[in-house]
C-alpha cells in the first residue's frame, strides 16, 4: 500500500507540509507508506487544453506535472495539500492538478482521494470542497477524518498548537490506510472496482 501526498505550497517545508507529514504518520501506524511530493516554487502553467496529452500520455508542457504522473498511477491513494489563497487552493496546486486529472495517463478508478487545507484564519472551507471534486469527478472514494482536513497557523510553530488539527490529520491518515487495504482485501476476494461502465454524453445545445 502507499499514498502520495502532494505538498500544494509555494514554501517546502511550511505548514502544509506539516499536515501532510501528520498525514504520513497515520498512514504509517495503518501500515500504508507515503511519499510527500512538493510542487515546487517555480511557475506551473493552467492546461492549454490542446488534448495533446490523450494522445502521448504525458502533458506536452514539460514540468512537474509530468513528473507526478508515474507516482499518481502506481499510489493506492492521493492526498492533496494546500494553504488557502483567497478562499481557494493556491494556484500551484490548481494549475497542477487541472492538467494532472486531464491527462487521462492516469487511471484513478478505485484510488482513494482526501484533501488537506491549513489556513490563519478563514476561507478553508471552500477551498477543501474545491480540492475534493477532482476526487468526485474521477471515480475516487473520498476519506474523511472525524472532523474537517484542516490546520490553522500561519507557521509551523503556530499550527503545531493546533492539537485539534493534527489529531484530525492522524486519523485521517489512518483512515486512507484503512479504506485502502480493505479495497485490495475486497479485490483479493474477487470484490473488483467497476470503473466506468456506464459511459453517456450529451450536449445541451442541438
Amino acid at each position: 500500500m502507499k499514498a502520495l501526498l502532494i505538498n500544494g505550497s509555494p514554501h517546502k517545508t511550511g505548514v502544509t507540509n506539516l499536515a501532510l507529514e501528520t498525514v504520513a504518520e497515520g498512514l504509517a501506524e495503518g501500515g500504508c507508506e507515503s511519499e510527500v511530493f512538493w510542487l515546487g516554487a517555480k511557475p506551473i502553467s493552467g492546461c492549454l487544453a490542446c488534448g495533446r496529452c490523450r494522445e502521448i500520455g504525458r502533458c506536452v508542457i514539460n514540468d512537474v506535472v509530468n513528473e507526478l504522473i508515474p507516482k499518481a498511477q502506481e499510489a493506492d491513494g492521493i492526498v492533496i495539500g494546500s494553504p488557502v489563497h483567497y478562499a481557494a487552493a493556491s494556484g500551484q496546486v490548481t494549475s497542477a492538478m487541472h492538467r494532472l486529472f486531464y491527462t487521462g495517463a492516469v487511471d484513478w478508478s478505485g484510488k482513494v482521494g482526501a484533501a488537506v487545507v491549513n489556513c490563519r484564519r478563514g476561507g478553508e472551507t471552500t477551498a477543501y470542497e474545491q480540492l475534493n471534486k477532482y476526487f468526485s469527478i474521477s471515480g475516487m472514494p473520498i476519506v474523511s477524518s472525524y472532523y474537517w482536513n484542516e490546520l490553522y497557523g500561519n507557521k509551523p510553530e503556530e499550527a503545531a498548537q493546533d492539537e485539534e488539527g493534527l489529531a484530525v490529520l492522524r486519523q485521517l491518515g489512518l483512515n486512507v490506510a484503512w479504506l485502502i487495504q480493505c479495497i485490495q482485501d475486497g479485490a483479493a476476494a474477487g470484490h473488483v472496482y467497476p470503473g466506468r461502465v456506464h459511459r453517456a454524453q450529451m450536449n445541451f445545445i442541438r
